[in-house]
């Protein structure tokens, strides 16, 4: 395998860990063996660079936690691979369930009859608490610069508060 290649699936690997929180999975989507995702996920994460990058791509992301990750991740994610799996004529075999992203289900359940119900998480209840916590969020802000001004000296001191 090429340096470059395996570069690329390093940084790919950075990018699903911010967004998915999850070390293992990351590294099966940046496609690493499933069989040795977590050993190589160790790998990369102990790199300083890579936790370097890592903390970088927070920043891009705005992702302050795993729970705000997974929470867009429910809200704005990608059901596809529920419904591929839903219409398929046959259980497909288990590397290819192993690939398939469900995130967003919440119960797979098979009838009487032979047909799948699939249940996905609630989208609006996750854009809700998403909501809650950007609120809770802004709310400490201006709490913490209504403090810094109660507790400033001289207006000066107000004012460069901000910097």
């Amino acid at each position: 395998m090429s340096v470059k290649n395996t570069d690329v699936r390093r940084r790919e690997f950075c990018c699903y860990y911010i967004m998915s929180g999850n070390p293992e999975e990351a590294a099966v989507r940046a496609g690493y063996e499933k069989e040795t995702a977590l050993i190589t996920a160790a790998e990369i994460l102990r790199n300083p660079k890579n936790r370097k990058m890592i903390a970088e791509l927070r920043n891009v992301f705005s992702e302050s936690s795993p729970v705000k990750a997974g929470l867009k991740r429910l809200a704005f994610g990608n059901c596809k691979d529920a419904v591929i799996l839903a219409f398929a004529e046959e259980l497909p075999p288990s590397h290819v369930i192993e690939k398939l992203d469900l995130f967003n289900v919440s119960e797979i359940k098979r009838d009487k009859n032979g047909g799948v119900e699939i249940k996905l998480c609630d989208r609006l209840k996750a854009l809700e608490k998403l909501y809650e916590i950007e609120n809770s969020c802004s709310n400490m802000d201006m709490a913490a610069d209504l403090i810094n001004a109660l507790t400033a000296t001289s207006p000066e001191e107000v004012d460069n508060s901000d910097n």
